[in-house]
Protein backbone atom coordinates (compact mmCIF):
# COMPACT_ATOMS: atom_id res chain seq x y z
CA UNK A 1 0.00 0.00 0.00
CA UNK A 2 1.39 3.42 -0.92
CA UNK A 3 1.74 6.08 1.75
CA UNK A 4 -1.26 8.34 2.13
CA UNK A 5 -0.73 12.10 1.84
CA UNK A 6 -4.13 13.23 3.03
CA UNK A 7 -6.59 12.34 5.74
CA UNK A 8 -9.15 9.79 4.55
CA UNK A 9 -12.68 11.02 5.31
CA UNK A 10 -15.10 8.92 3.27
CA UNK A 11 -15.73 5.27 2.57
CA UNK A 12 -14.62 5.89 -1.02
CA UNK A 13 -11.32 7.31 0.31
CA UNK A 14 -10.83 4.21 2.45
CA UNK A 15 -11.58 1.90 -0.48
CA UNK A 16 -9.20 3.80 -2.78
CA UNK A 17 -6.47 3.39 -0.16
CA UNK A 18 -7.13 -0.34 -0.02
CA UNK A 19 -8.31 -0.26 3.60
CA UNK A 20 -11.89 -1.47 2.96
CA UNK A 21 -13.54 -3.51 0.22
CA UNK A 22 -15.27 -1.49 -2.53
CA UNK A 23 -18.33 -3.71 -2.05
CA UNK A 24 -18.66 -2.43 1.52
CA UNK A 25 -18.69 1.26 0.59
CA UNK A 26 -22.51 1.74 0.44
CA UNK A 27 -23.01 0.37 3.95
CA UNK A 28 -19.98 2.22 5.34
CA UNK A 29 -21.37 5.44 3.83
CA UNK A 30 -24.33 5.02 6.17
CA UNK A 31 -21.98 4.71 9.14
CA UNK A 32 -19.99 7.76 8.04
CA UNK A 33 -23.20 9.78 7.66
CA UNK A 34 -23.96 9.17 11.34
CA UNK A 35 -20.47 9.26 12.91
CA UNK A 36 -17.52 11.21 11.53
CA UNK A 37 -14.66 9.36 9.83
CA UNK A 38 -11.06 10.57 9.63
CA UNK A 39 -7.97 8.40 9.24
CA UNK A 40 -4.76 10.42 9.15
CA UNK A 41 -1.76 9.39 7.03
CA UNK A 42 0.14 8.28 10.14
CA UNK A 43 -2.71 6.02 11.24
CA UNK A 44 -3.43 4.70 7.73
CA UNK A 45 0.20 3.60 7.50
CA UNK A 46 -0.26 1.42 10.59
CA UNK A 47 -3.25 -0.54 9.30
CA UNK A 48 -2.66 -3.99 7.82
CA UNK A 49 -5.47 -4.45 5.26
CA UNK A 50 -4.60 -8.15 4.98
CA UNK A 51 -5.48 -8.72 8.64
CA UNK A 52 -9.26 -8.84 9.21
CA UNK A 53 -8.63 -8.44 12.95
CA UNK A 54 -6.11 -5.62 12.73
CA UNK A 55 -6.29 -3.73 16.06
CA UNK A 56 -5.54 -0.35 14.48
CA UNK A 57 -8.26 -0.80 11.84
CA UNK A 58 -10.68 -1.79 14.57
CA UNK A 59 -10.15 1.54 16.29
CA UNK A 60 -10.45 3.83 13.27
CA UNK A 61 -12.24 2.20 10.32
CA UNK A 62 -16.06 2.43 10.31
CA UNK A 63 -17.93 -0.79 11.05
CA UNK A 64 -21.56 -1.62 10.20
CA UNK A 65 -22.00 -2.69 13.84
CA UNK A 66 -21.97 1.02 14.72
CA UNK A 67 -25.46 1.32 13.27
CA UNK A 68 -26.82 -0.91 16.06
CA UNK A 69 -27.57 1.01 19.25
CA UNK A 70 -28.01 -1.01 22.44
CA UNK A 71 -30.78 -0.09 24.87
CA UNK A 72 -28.34 1.07 27.56
CA UNK A 73 -26.32 3.32 25.23
CA UNK A 74 -26.80 7.08 25.17
CA UNK A 75 -25.70 10.12 23.17
CA UNK A 76 -24.00 11.76 26.17
CA UNK A 77 -22.87 8.70 28.14
CA UNK A 78 -20.96 10.48 30.92
CA UNK A 79 -23.28 13.48 31.31
CA UNK A 80 -21.10 16.31 29.99
CA UNK A 81 -24.11 18.48 29.19
CA UNK A 82 -25.65 18.05 32.62
CA UNK A 83 -22.47 19.46 34.18
CA UNK A 84 -21.93 22.37 31.75
CA UNK A 85 -22.59 25.76 33.41
CA UNK A 86 -21.43 27.70 30.34
CA UNK A 87 -20.76 26.52 26.81
CA UNK A 88 -17.42 24.78 26.51
CA UNK A 89 -16.97 24.18 30.25
CA UNK A 90 -17.76 20.97 32.14
CA UNK A 91 -17.51 21.37 35.93
CA UNK A 92 -18.00 17.88 37.35
CA UNK A 93 -15.43 17.90 40.18
CA UNK A 94 -14.89 20.75 42.68
CA UNK A 95 -11.27 21.62 41.89
CA UNK A 96 -11.08 21.11 38.12
CA UNK A 97 -12.97 21.78 34.92
CA UNK A 98 -12.89 20.64 31.33
CA UNK A 99 -12.50 23.33 28.69
CA UNK A 100 -13.64 22.11 25.26
CA UNK A 101 -12.31 24.61 22.73
CA UNK A 102 -12.91 22.48 19.63
CA UNK A 103 -15.04 19.52 18.61
CA UNK A 104 -12.86 18.27 15.76
CA UNK A 105 -10.03 15.74 15.84
CA UNK A 106 -7.23 14.59 13.54
CA UNK A 107 -8.78 11.09 13.68
CA UNK A 108 -12.16 9.82 14.90
CA UNK A 109 -12.15 6.80 17.18
CA UNK A 110 -15.00 4.40 16.56
CA UNK A 111 -15.61 4.07 20.34
CA UNK A 112 -15.56 7.80 21.15
CA UNK A 113 -17.88 8.75 24.02
CA UNK A 114 -18.39 12.19 22.43
CA UNK A 115 -19.06 10.80 18.96
CA UNK A 116 -22.45 12.53 18.76
CA UNK A 117 -20.79 15.91 19.44
CA UNK A 118 -17.59 15.83 17.34
CA UNK A 119 -16.78 16.00 13.66
CA UNK A 120 -17.74 18.27 10.77
CA UNK A 121 -21.42 17.89 11.64
CA UNK A 122 -20.87 18.22 15.37
CA UNK A 123 -20.72 21.19 17.69
CA UNK A 124 -18.85 24.28 16.52
CA UNK A 125 -15.47 25.51 17.70
CA UNK A 126 -15.90 28.01 20.53
CA UNK A 127 -16.04 31.59 19.28
CA UNK A 128 -13.76 34.22 20.87
CA UNK A 129 -16.78 35.56 22.78
CA UNK A 130 -17.62 32.12 24.17
CA UNK A 131 -13.98 31.48 25.06
CA UNK A 132 -14.02 34.71 27.03
CA UNK A 133 -17.19 33.63 28.84
CA UNK A 134 -15.58 30.29 29.70
CA UNK A 135 -12.45 32.04 31.01
CA UNK A 136 -14.61 34.40 33.07
CA UNK A 137 -16.33 31.40 34.66
CA UNK A 138 -12.94 29.93 35.60
CA UNK A 139 -11.67 33.29 36.93
CA UNK A 140 -14.73 33.62 39.11
CA UNK A 141 -14.28 30.32 40.97
CA UNK A 142 -11.21 30.16 43.14
CA UNK A 143 -11.72 26.48 43.88
CA UNK A 144 -10.62 25.64 40.31
CA UNK A 145 -7.04 24.40 40.62
CA UNK A 146 -6.75 22.56 37.30
CA UNK A 147 -8.10 23.16 33.80
CA UNK A 148 -8.21 20.25 31.35
CA UNK A 149 -8.22 21.10 27.65
CA UNK A 150 -10.12 18.46 25.73
CA UNK A 151 -12.68 18.37 22.99
CA UNK A 152 -12.25 17.35 20.21
CA UNK A 153 -8.49 17.55 20.24
CA UNK A 154 -7.09 20.88 21.47
CA UNK A 155 -3.71 20.33 19.78
CA UNK A 156 -5.37 20.57 16.39
CA UNK A 157 -5.59 24.33 16.99
CA UNK A 158 -3.01 26.65 15.46
CA UNK A 159 -0.21 27.32 17.97
CA UNK A 160 -1.00 31.05 18.24
CA UNK A 161 -4.66 30.39 19.07
CA UNK A 162 -3.74 27.73 21.59
CA UNK A 163 -1.09 30.00 23.14
CA UNK A 164 -3.65 32.77 23.63
CA UNK A 165 -5.88 30.48 25.72
CA UNK A 166 -2.94 28.94 27.62
CA UNK A 167 -1.60 32.43 28.42
CA UNK A 168 -5.01 33.55 29.67
CA UNK A 169 -5.27 30.49 31.92
CA UNK A 170 -1.76 31.11 33.20
CA UNK A 171 -2.78 34.61 34.26
CA UNK A 172 -5.49 33.24 36.59
CA UNK A 173 -3.80 33.05 39.99
CA UNK A 174 -5.76 30.10 41.39
CA UNK A 175 -5.24 27.92 38.28
CA UNK A 176 -2.00 26.06 38.96
CA UNK A 177 -2.21 23.21 36.44
CA UNK A 178 -3.27 22.97 32.80
CA UNK A 179 -3.72 19.48 31.42
CA UNK A 180 -4.07 18.75 27.69
CA UNK A 181 -5.69 15.54 26.40
CA UNK A 182 -4.67 14.63 22.87
CA UNK A 183 -4.07 12.02 20.18
CA UNK A 184 -2.01 14.36 17.99
CA UNK A 185 1.47 12.92 18.76
CA UNK A 186 0.22 9.54 17.50
CA UNK A 187 -2.20 10.62 14.77
CA UNK A 188 -0.32 13.64 13.43
CA UNK A 189 3.18 13.66 14.94
CA UNK A 190 4.45 16.26 12.49
CA UNK A 191 2.08 18.79 14.11
CA UNK A 192 4.10 18.75 17.35
CA UNK A 193 6.30 21.61 16.20
CA UNK A 194 8.54 23.88 18.30
CA UNK A 195 5.82 26.53 18.05
CA UNK A 196 3.20 24.14 19.43
CA UNK A 197 5.51 23.06 22.26
CA UNK A 198 6.19 26.69 23.16
CA UNK A 199 2.46 27.42 23.14
CA UNK A 200 1.95 24.91 25.95
CA UNK A 201 4.46 26.41 28.35
CA UNK A 202 3.23 28.57 31.21
CA UNK A 203 5.89 30.29 33.33
CA UNK A 204 5.34 29.44 36.98
CA UNK A 205 2.56 26.94 36.26
CA UNK A 206 2.51 23.22 35.44
CA UNK A 207 1.40 21.85 32.08
CA UNK A 208 0.76 18.13 31.58
CA UNK A 209 0.02 16.42 28.28
CA UNK A 210 -2.02 13.20 28.38
CA UNK A 211 -1.59 10.99 25.32
CA UNK A 212 -4.42 8.71 24.21
CA UNK A 213 -3.13 5.47 22.67
CA UNK A 214 -4.56 1.95 22.88
CA UNK A 215 -2.11 -0.34 21.13
CA UNK A 216 1.70 -0.51 21.26
CA UNK A 217 1.94 -0.19 17.47
CA UNK A 218 0.65 3.38 17.80
CA UNK A 219 3.89 4.40 19.54
CA UNK A 220 5.89 4.60 16.33
CA UNK A 221 9.31 6.18 16.04
CA UNK A 222 7.66 9.40 14.84
CA UNK A 223 5.14 9.36 17.70
CA UNK A 224 7.87 8.79 20.28
CA UNK A 225 9.90 11.63 18.77
CA UNK A 226 6.88 13.95 18.97
CA UNK A 227 6.40 13.02 22.62
CA UNK A 228 10.11 13.51 23.19
CA UNK A 229 9.87 17.10 21.95
CA UNK A 230 7.26 17.81 24.62
CA UNK A 231 9.04 15.97 27.42
CA UNK A 232 12.45 17.47 26.60
CA UNK A 233 10.83 20.90 26.87
CA UNK A 234 9.90 20.11 30.47
CA UNK A 235 6.27 19.07 29.88
CA UNK A 236 5.47 15.81 31.71
CA UNK A 237 3.36 13.27 29.88
CA UNK A 238 0.79 10.77 31.12
CA UNK A 239 -1.25 8.23 29.17
CA UNK A 240 -4.86 7.26 28.91
CA UNK A 241 -6.17 4.21 27.12
CA UNK A 242 -9.54 2.57 26.61
CA UNK A 243 -9.95 -1.16 27.19
CA UNK A 244 -11.22 -2.40 23.83
CA UNK A 245 -12.33 -5.83 22.68
CA UNK A 246 -10.06 -7.11 19.97
CA UNK A 247 -7.56 -4.29 20.45
CA UNK A 248 -5.87 -4.55 23.84
CA UNK A 249 -7.95 -7.00 25.92
CA UNK A 250 -5.23 -9.61 26.32
CA UNK A 251 -2.28 -9.98 28.69
CA UNK A 252 0.49 -9.57 26.17
CA UNK A 253 -0.86 -6.49 24.38
CA UNK A 254 -1.85 -4.59 27.52
CA UNK A 255 1.51 -5.25 29.18
CA UNK A 256 3.40 -4.26 26.03
CA UNK A 257 1.34 -1.06 25.71
CA UNK A 258 2.08 0.02 29.27
CA UNK A 259 5.78 -0.81 28.96
CA UNK A 260 5.90 1.13 25.69
CA UNK A 261 4.52 4.20 27.45
CA UNK A 262 7.08 3.94 30.23
CA UNK A 263 9.93 3.44 27.77
CA UNK A 264 8.81 6.64 26.03
CA UNK A 265 8.88 8.50 29.39
CA UNK A 266 5.08 8.56 29.59
CA UNK A 267 3.51 7.51 32.90
CA UNK A 268 0.42 5.27 32.48
CA UNK A 269 -2.48 7.10 34.10
CA UNK A 270 -5.94 5.78 33.22
CA UNK A 271 -7.28 2.63 31.61
CA UNK A 272 -10.90 3.49 30.86
CA UNK A 273 -13.68 0.96 30.71
CA UNK A 274 -15.60 1.51 27.47
CA UNK A 275 -18.37 4.09 27.78
CA UNK A 276 -21.97 3.49 26.76
CA UNK A 277 -21.69 5.50 23.55
CA UNK A 278 -24.14 4.55 20.80
CA UNK A 279 -23.04 1.83 18.42
CA UNK A 280 -20.01 0.72 20.45
CA UNK A 281 -21.18 -2.54 22.07
CA UNK A 282 -18.98 -4.62 19.75
CA UNK A 283 -15.90 -2.90 21.21
CA UNK A 284 -16.76 -3.05 24.91
CA UNK A 285 -15.45 -5.67 27.30
CA UNK A 286 -17.11 -6.56 30.61
CA UNK A 287 -15.95 -5.11 33.91
CA UNK A 288 -15.09 -8.65 35.02
CA UNK A 289 -12.80 -9.04 32.00
CA UNK A 290 -11.11 -5.76 32.87
CA UNK A 291 -10.53 -6.78 36.45
CA UNK A 292 -8.98 -10.09 35.39
CA UNK A 293 -6.60 -8.22 33.08
CA UNK A 294 -5.65 -5.77 35.84
CA UNK A 295 -4.89 -8.69 38.17
CA UNK A 296 -2.62 -10.19 35.53
CA UNK A 297 -0.91 -6.86 34.95
CA UNK A 298 -0.19 -6.39 38.67
CA UNK A 299 3.13 -8.01 39.48
CA UNK A 300 3.98 -8.71 35.83
CA UNK A 301 4.96 -5.15 35.00
CA UNK A 302 6.46 -2.58 37.32
CA UNK A 303 4.54 -0.06 39.37
CA UNK A 304 5.54 2.59 36.82
CA UNK A 305 3.51 0.69 34.23
CA UNK A 306 0.27 0.34 36.26
CA UNK A 307 -2.69 2.47 35.12
CA UNK A 308 -5.80 2.98 37.23
CA UNK A 309 -8.76 1.08 35.76
CA UNK A 310 -11.74 3.46 35.88
CA UNK A 311 -15.41 3.58 34.97
CA UNK A 312 -17.00 6.91 34.08
CA UNK A 313 -20.50 6.55 35.49
CA UNK A 314 -23.42 7.57 33.26
CA UNK A 315 -25.28 10.77 34.01
CA UNK A 316 -22.30 12.81 35.19
CA UNK A 317 -21.63 10.93 38.44
CA UNK A 318 -17.89 10.88 37.68
CA UNK A 319 -15.02 8.41 37.46
CA UNK A 320 -14.58 5.63 39.98
CA UNK A 321 -11.76 3.08 40.18
CA UNK A 322 -13.06 -0.41 39.40
CA UNK A 323 -9.89 -2.44 39.58
CA UNK A 324 -9.81 -5.65 41.62
CA UNK A 325 -9.39 -5.56 45.39
CA UNK A 326 -6.93 -7.83 47.15
CA UNK A 327 -8.03 -7.32 50.77
CA UNK A 328 -11.29 -8.34 52.50
CA UNK A 329 -12.05 -7.79 56.21
CA UNK A 330 -12.41 -11.00 58.21
CA UNK A 331 -15.87 -11.31 59.76
CA UNK A 332 -16.36 -12.13 63.43
CA UNK A 333 -13.63 -9.87 64.82
CA UNK A 334 -14.44 -8.51 68.27
CA UNK A 335 -15.40 -4.81 68.37
CA UNK A 336 -12.33 -2.77 69.25
CA UNK A 337 -10.07 -5.77 68.69
CA UNK A 338 -7.34 -6.07 66.11
CA UNK A 339 -8.56 -5.84 62.53
CA UNK A 340 -7.76 -8.90 60.46
CA UNK A 341 -7.88 -9.08 56.71
CA UNK A 342 -7.77 -11.81 54.15
CA UNK A 343 -5.28 -10.63 51.54
CA UNK A 344 -4.70 -12.31 48.21
CA UNK A 345 -1.05 -12.34 47.15
CA UNK A 346 0.21 -12.05 43.59
CA UNK A 347 0.16 -15.82 43.17
CA UNK A 348 -3.55 -15.95 44.09
CA UNK A 349 -2.99 -17.43 47.57
CA UNK A 350 -4.88 -16.08 50.59
CA UNK A 351 -2.96 -14.81 53.62
CA UNK A 352 -4.13 -13.29 56.89
CA UNK A 353 -2.95 -9.81 57.84
CA UNK A 354 -1.65 -9.15 60.43
CA UNK A 355 -0.35 -12.73 60.66
CA UNK A 356 -0.88 -14.81 63.81
CA UNK A 357 2.39 -14.46 65.76
CA UNK A 358 2.17 -18.14 66.77
CA UNK A 359 2.00 -19.37 63.20
CA UNK A 360 5.09 -20.10 61.14
CA UNK A 361 5.68 -17.84 58.20
CA UNK A 362 4.68 -19.64 54.98
CA UNK A 363 7.63 -20.69 52.88
CA UNK A 364 7.39 -19.21 49.37
CA UNK A 365 7.56 -21.68 46.53
CA UNK A 366 10.71 -21.42 44.47
CA UNK A 367 8.71 -20.77 41.31
CA UNK A 368 6.02 -18.69 42.98
CA UNK A 369 6.79 -15.52 41.05
CA UNK A 370 4.08 -14.43 38.63
CA UNK A 371 4.76 -15.57 35.08
CA UNK A 372 5.54 -13.06 32.40
CA UNK A 373 2.99 -12.47 29.67
CA UNK A 374 3.55 -14.95 26.90
CA UNK A 375 5.88 -13.82 24.15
Amino acid sequence: MTAQRKTLRTADDLAAAGLVRPADVPLLDKVAARYAVAVSPAIAALIDPADPDDPIARQFLPDPAELDTAAEERLDPIGDDAMSPVEGVVHRYPDRVLLKLVHVCPVYCRFCFRRAMVGPGGRPTLSPKKIMAALDYIRGRREIFEVILTGGDPLILAPDKLAAVITALGAISHVKVVRVHTRVPVAMPEAVTPALVDALKIPGKATYVVLHANHPRELTEDARAACGRLIDAGIPMLSQSVLLKGVNDDDKTLAELMRSFVAARIKPYYLHHGDLAPGTAHLRTTLADGQVLMRRLRGRVSGLAQPTYVLDLPGGAGKVPVGPTYATPVTGCEPGGPAHWEVEDLQGRTRIYPPDPDEAEPVPESDAGPPEAEA
